[in-house]
């Protein structure tokens, strides 16, 4: 490779660009010389808006374990602010609830980006803040630097890299230009995206209703109503302060409108479902020094599988920008920490082989679907499913159609089989007569579930072979879903 300034070049300070930032410098054995450019100033590097560090805060404990493990770094209080036993999801009727993950933590998420830029800088990998990358340089076969401005100066910035490593979120511009071919898919479907808010308030406790607020629990609300074609929910930070908001589909906030008459949108959502807590009482904005600049706003996210092919002669793409979020509940944090986690490695292998081509890269395609990604195609079909649904439907199909088993499937993060619904037992057969598309439903989203799960755990060893694999997967996810 010819000489450049340097070997790895992040673009985006967020968790997935600093997880790989941290990553790649641990597990590299030539002192490479990595770069992190991030629009902020240094006090806040990762902020994702004016409106802040716009997120939903929660993440699991294995996703962020298995980030230490790999990396070294132990995250603690003050960046993580509170623990929980887990996440459950609520019918819209509250009646019937079901344990969707394990234990986690609501994470500071100014906090969380200062530690692990610190963490980085001590191994070694440089910053240049105030700075955005607008395009990419190529020699029209391959990647080879960035573009951009310094945001305060308006000066021109460029810098030529062995690999860049595109962490800008969902709205990623470097992807959508890519100057090169690639696999890569460009643009996502408007569908594929839902408009989330939040808030960050302390509240004195009104009543006690624990499925309305729990310190114990992260509480997600299906209500078609309040948050259609998304969901909402109420995160504890401690027993008297709380992440709460929700996501819409714009199509179905449209479709929702029409069928009411109504004018509602995302902010007048958000804080209708905030003024129906029966848990809180006098809801005020975080006054916390640690929360100042990040206690109301919005963002995008994207729901639907992460991109089919990551990776590019001399370019990859992590975290938002790769569309990770889970597109059940749109978390991110955990895609994040584990696809930065994995590219960072083989960042620095690549880098190290004089490798950066796409087939040099490939490995990152195969090794994040086999270890998370191989779920997402199916939690797909499952929220695209669900959001056709009516609440009484999904209030009956979790009281009803949900078995044990289903749950701890659910609790896995893996998809539920709804063995319940079966012909031969005569009170199971007495409730799906009463609601018999909505068992065909389930049992046709389950059944697809398996397959895609089977065939994404078959990706492609090789970039050859990827086009009829990603043929075959369309033609499994679109077979059965109804648009």
């Amino acid at each position: 490779m010819m000489k450049r300034d340097y070997d790895i070049i992040i673009a985006g300070g967020g968790v997935a660009g600093l997880t790989a930032a941290i990553s790649a410098a641990k597990h590299s054995n030539q002192n490479l010389r990595i770069l992190v450019v991030d629009r902020n100033s240094r006090g806040e590097v990762g902020k994702k808006s004016p409106n802040g560090w716009v997120c939903g805060d929660a993440v699991s404990r294995r996703s962020l374990e298995y980030a230490s493990s790999n990396s070294g770094v132990v995250y603690t209080a003050p960046e993580i602010e509170h623990k929980v036993k887990g996440v459950l999801l609520l019918s819209p009727d509250h009646e019937t609830s079901v344990l969707f993950e394990g234990e986690g933590y609501l994470l500071n998420r100014k906090l969380f980006s200062k530690k692990q830029m610190m963490e980085a800088e001590k191994l070694g990998v440089e910053f240049r803040f105030n700075t955005a990358i607008t395009g990419l340089m190529s020699d029209g076969k391959q990647v080879v630097g960035v573009i951009g401005r310094d945001t305060n100066s308006g000066s021109k910035f460029t810098a030529t890299s062995k690999l860049v490593v595109d962490a800008t979120g969902a709205a990623s511009r470097l992807r959508a230009n890519l100057p090169i071919k690639s696999m890569i898919e460009r643009e996502i479907h408007r569908d594929d995206l839902e408009a989330t808010g939040r808030y960050i308030y302390t509240f004195k406790q009104k009543k006690e209703d624990k499925t309305y607020f729990d310190s114990d629990y992260c509480l997600i609300h299906l209500d078609q109503e309040l948050a259609p074609g998304g969901y909402c929910w109420t995160f504890p930070k401690g027993k008297n302060k709380v992440n709460i908001g929700l996501g819409v589909q714009k199509k179905a906030l449209d479709a929702r409108n029409r069928r009411f008459n109504r004018s509602d949108t995302l902010q007048s959502l958000i804080d209708t479902y905030v003024s129906r807590n029966i848990a809180l009482d006098e809801p005020t904005l975080s006054q916390d020094q640690n929360d100042q600049g990040n206690t109301s706003g919005s963002w995008q996210v994207p729901v639907r599988r992460q991109n089919d092919c990551l990776v590019a002669n001399g370019y990859a793409i992590l975290g938002d920008a790769a569309w990770m979020p889970r597109p059940i509940d749109a978390g991110g944090i955990g895609p994040a920490l584990y696809g930065g986690t994995i590219l960072g490695k083989l960042a620095a292998e690549a880098v190290e082989a004089s490798d950066t081509s796409e087939e040099g890269l490939w490995r990152f395609n195969i090794e994040y679907m086999r270890l998370y990604g191989y779920q997402m195609a199916s939690f797909e079909a499952l929220r695209r499913y669900l959001q056709t649904l009516s609440n009484e439907d999904i209030n009956y199909g979790m009281k009803n159609f949900l078995s044990q088993e289903d749950i701890q499937h659910i609790t896995r993060r893996e998809h539920p089989e709804f063995n319940k619904i079966q012909l031969f037992n005569p009170v199971m057969w007495l409730k799906i007569l009463r609601k018999p598309t909505l068992a065909k439903g389930l049992k046709q989203v389950s059944e697809l579930s398996k397959r895609l799960i089977n065939h994404n755990l078959n990706y492609p060893e090789k970039p050859s072979r990827f086009d009829a694999w990603q043929k075959d997967l369309h033609r499994l996810l679109y077979k059965y879903i109804r648009n």
